[in-house]
């Protein structure tokens, strides 16, 4: 019988360019490491790191700046004579967390008592910005959609909630059944005021192991195609492209998080939704959220 070990063993010998799975794209330090040279673009990065209990990593952000966000459990962050205590939470499906952000060039040390796994989303920058803490309860969730394109979205670093430089990283959670990420929309072109151009990094996590699908459609001639079955630790990366939907499997949510950076003036999130399918987002004025959210709010990491 085949188990799902095997499965994820399998798969990590079928990489393709844009979609990662668990295994296939770490280092020695990272169960997932993606740097722009890796992924071919000019900013965004993404490495999740495991430690063991007692286990302390060293982080130098040269220059990108960087956000620590515990996906399991705990950490606490040295950086520049600043300590931070990131009380972090049971899994991505239990609660919000809080979270640390580090400036480029600088030296900072992870430790973690109890152990657990950390998402270090980054993006290079120019301006020199403090370290500074994010505490979980001033996290705004989202509820976007409705029906079956009903998704929580907790916006700890989005472009209106949080200063950054350049990067902007949020979470998306998908009740079992439901599609997020759209309608497919994309944001590979400067329009101004309507779309900017930002590289993404989709990371996800099934409930219990599940498996879930993403699709990024070209935008253009030889542009990112992917159509994707994801398990938890798997990413794809998104240089151009609509991108969407992501399908939760039946009573499993799906979890992503969205790594993003760009080179435009202002940082800002702008979309354009892909004519064939925008007619969905008018649908949603007057339709009930899907009564399954929100999951959990900021209080429940407390």
């Amino acid at each position: 019988m085949t188990t799902n070990e095997d499965r994820r063993r399998h798969r990590t010998h079928r990489t393709h360019r844009h979609h990662l799975p668990a295994g296939s794209a770490g280092s020695d330090a990272y169960a997932l490491d993606i740097d722009p040279e890796g992924a071919g673009w000019d900013r965004s990065s993404l490495r999740v790191l495991e430690l063991e209990p007692g286990g302390v990593h060293t982080l130098v952000t040269g220059e990108s700046e960087w956000i620590i966000l515990p996906l399991t459990g705990g950490c606490t962050v040295h950086t520049a004579g600043e300590i931070f205590e990131l009380l972090g939470r049971e899994s991505v499906f239990s609660g919000v967390s809080d979270f640390a952000y580090l400036p480029r060039d600088a030296h900072a040390q992870i430790a973690s008592g109890a152990g657990g796994r950390f998402a270090l989303a980054g993006a290079k920058c120019e301006r020199l910005l403090p370290a500074r803490y994010g505490p979980a309860p001033e996290v705004p969730v989202e509820l976007r959609g409705t029906g079956n394109c009903s998704r929580q979205v907790n916006n700890f670093a989005a472009a209106d909630t949080f200063d950054c430089d350049r990067l902007i990283a949020v979470e998306v959670l998908t009740p079992g059944g439901n599609w997020s990420s759209y309608p497919p929309h994309k944001h590979d072109e400067h329009h101004p005021g309507a779309e900017s151009v930002l590289e993404e990094i989709y990371y996800f996590e099934v409930e219990e192991d599940d498996l879930a699908y993403h699709r990024v459609s070209p935008s253009r001639p030889g542009g990112t195609d992917v159509l994707a079955e994801v398990r938890t630790g798997d990413a794809v990366l998104i240089p151009d492209g609509w991108h969407g939907p992501s399908i939760a499997p039946p009573g499993r949510t799906l979890y992503y998080l969205n790594v993003m950076a760009g080179p435009g003036e202002q940082r800002e999130w702008l979309i354009r939704d892909h004519p064939d399918h925008s007619w969905i987002r008018d649908t949603w004025p007057g339709r009930p959220v899907d009564p399954r959210l929100p999951l959990y709010g900021p209080e429940a990491s407390r």
